[in-house]
Formats: structure tokens, sequence, C-alpha cells
């Protein structure tokens, strides 16, 4: 008797232990914004001309950044780990998509972004739209940009480095800052690919 009661104790244990239905939030390696009351959506071009909404994305894991093509460091660093990200993830790789959003429209015309953001990778799209659409897409998505003049005439862009990313239902959940690197960003895509 005292050892059907041991092996009905031992069960009723483990159903106990298997009765924790609350699932466990994701391990990231970057900065977790889930529920986050912005960057909650965009209405710009891309740079084949067709209007973009974050909606037309869903299903996708979206990795939003905002720079300019004349960008000397950040913008070619951050699209280069973009792509390594999206080289990784092989079959997967369909399953993201990568925006540029121009924070320079004067110079970084459809045509402009349609040299320079694929040059990174073949999918990852590049978006703009006129002063204004880029000033309030900036600020719902609290992102700074400012012209620096330069000496002997033009401009550099001062603005706000790092990747917004959202899971496949299109809520923002991650904020990747500059220099986080590759590494980290595929962990974190990974696992909301595999979470949904």
């Amino acid at each position: 008797m005292t050892r059907v009661a041991t092996v009905a104790l031992l069960l009723l244990a483990a159903l106990i232990a298997g009765c924790d239905s609350s699932p466990k939030p994701p391990s990231f390696q970057l900065t977790d914004l889930t529920g986050a009351e912005f960057g909650r959506d965009f209405q710009l071009t891309d740079h084949n001309g067709k209007p973009r909404t974050l909606a037309d994305f869903k299903g996708k894991v979206v990795a939003i950044f905002f720079g300019y093509t004349h960008c000397p460091d950040v913008c070619p660093i951050t699209l280069g780990e973009l792509a390594i990200v999206a080289n990784e993830l092989g079959k997967d790789a369909g399953r993201m998509q990568v925006l540029f959003i121009t924070a320079d429209p004067e110079r970084d015309t459809p045509a402009v972004l349609s040299k320079y953001v694929p040059a990174f990778h073949p999918d990852f799209l590049g978006l703009y739209g006129d002063a204004d659409a880029t000033a309030r897409t900036a600020k719902e998505f609290k992102v700074f940009y400012q012209k620096q003049p330069l000496p002997g005439g033009g401009y550099s862009v001062d603005h706000s480095a790092g990747t917004y990313i959202y899971d496949t239902a299109g809520r923002l959940r991650l904020f990747a800052g500059y220099g986080q690197g590759a590494p980290k960003m595929l962990h974190d895509i990974r696992l909301l690919l595999q979470n949904g």
C-alpha cells in the first residue's frame, strides 16, 4: 500500500508541475519594447513607388531602421548587419522584412533608394515620404533627425541610430541599439519567428 501511495504522489506531483500553463516570456538579448505605445504605423512609399503601411508586412518579422544614403558609417553598418541576419536565416529570410526609412527625403529619391537599399540585400525596401510625412513618421517612432551643415557646403543628417523589430502580428517588440551586432538580432528574430 505504501508503494502505491508513493507512486500516486509522484504522479500527482508530475501532473501539478505540468499544469503550469503560463507561457514563459522569450529570453531576448535586445531591449524588450513589448507593449510600447509608439511606432504603431507609417504611411510612406517604397522605392518601387508602392504606398506602404506596417499592415502590408503582417506575417513577417519586420526590422525598421531610419537613416540616409549619404551616411558614412552607422547606416551602412546597420544594413550590413541586417543582411548578415537575413543570410543566416536561410530559408526563413523570406519571413523577415527590412525597411530603411530615409531621414533625408531631399536627396534620397526613390531612384537613389532603389540602388542603395537592395545593394545590401535584394529583399530590403527603402521607404520615403515628403518632408511632412517624414516628420510625422519620425515623431511616431520617437526618432530624432536634423540636418547639419558641412564646411564647404552640403550637409549631413544627425539621427537616432537603432532598429525597431516587430513580431509577425505587427506588434513592436524589440529595439536594437546601434552596435549591438548581428548575432543578438539573429537570436531574437529567430525567437520571434518561432513564437509568432
